[in-house]
């Protein structure tokens, strides 16, 4: 992995199908987002969905119906710029792809949404631990049994990554991550992962599992798969989204969503 990647750079090698792995520490300091394309009937009511929930579904651009070129990455396209996409068909996953072109049509809208990926920078530069780029992983992902607010036919429990620290190092966590309100912010729970109904740490149902050292404690962000979740849960014809971990990365840095 190169993390000095620019993210224009990054998205020509995943085009090109010679980058087809998770985007974790890839063009370091570069916003990554969470996608979803489905129908423009039902955008409103996925759009008030991410209102609701704006901790696990920060909206950072919307596109009109039919377009694939966001404003937050000028030439981008998103039918094929993300390594790897999830393909579901009234809510069930039927396949994986490394490109949609090919399904995605004029009457689809895309939503791009913050990524906690975008705060990892700022971890490691305040000396915390990424333990999923230490271990080269993709980052575990967990659904919880803490209820979303439904918008329309939407619906989800929140899912959560997970990063394990010290108690010491989960507080200045806290204090790095909550500026970067954008991209999920602050931790939403620290400790005990049965009080948000995780049953095993080592199973997670998306991502790898991590090593969890002596004297640490697991923390836990929202995470942009509840989108996912949220998107699958209508049933509708078609939905895509990225698959988890492979995400879009977009020409704003990181920093500059401290200050919007």
């Amino acid at each position: 992995m190169n993390p000095n990647l620019s993210p224009k750079k990054l998205r020509q090698l995943i085009r090109n199908r010679e980058w087809t792995t998770p985007t974790s520490g890839a063009a370091k300091g570069y916003l990554q987002a969470n996608l979803v394309m489905l129908p423009r009937e039902e955008a409103f009511n996925f759009l008030l969905f991410c209102v609701r929930n704006p901790k696990p579904c920060p909206i950072l651009d919307v596109l009109e119906p039919g377009q694939t070129e966001p404003t937050i990455a000028p030439g981008a396209d998103l039918r094929t710029d993300l390594p790897r996409y999830c393909i579901f068909e009234n809510g069930q996953l039927k396949e994986e792809v490394e490109d949609v072109s090919a399904l995605f049509n004029d009457d689809m809208v895309c939503f791009l949404l913050g990524c906690s990926f975008s705060f990892e920078n700022a971890m490691l530069a305040a000396g915390l631990p990424v333990r999923n780029l230490e271990e080269n992983k993709n980052v575990s992902m967990y659904i919880t049994r803490i209820p979303c607010q439904p918008a329309g036919p939407f619906s989800s429990s929140l899912v959560v990554t997970m990063r394990p620290m010290t108690p010491e190092q989960a507080i200045r966590a806290v204090q790095v991550t909550t500026r970067f309100h954008l991209t999920h912010g602050a931790p939403v729970h620290i400790g005990s992962a049965e009080e948000i109904g995780i049953k095993d740490l080592n199973h997670p149902q998306f991502g790898d599992s991590v090593r969890i050292r002596d004297g640490e404690i697991p923390v836990f962000w929202a995470c942009g798969v509840t989108s996912q979740l949220a998107a699958t849960s209508a049933s509708l014809p078609l939905v895509i989204t990225h698959a988890p971990g492979h995400m879009f990365v977009s020409d704003l840095r990181d920093e500059d969503l401290t200050l919007l």
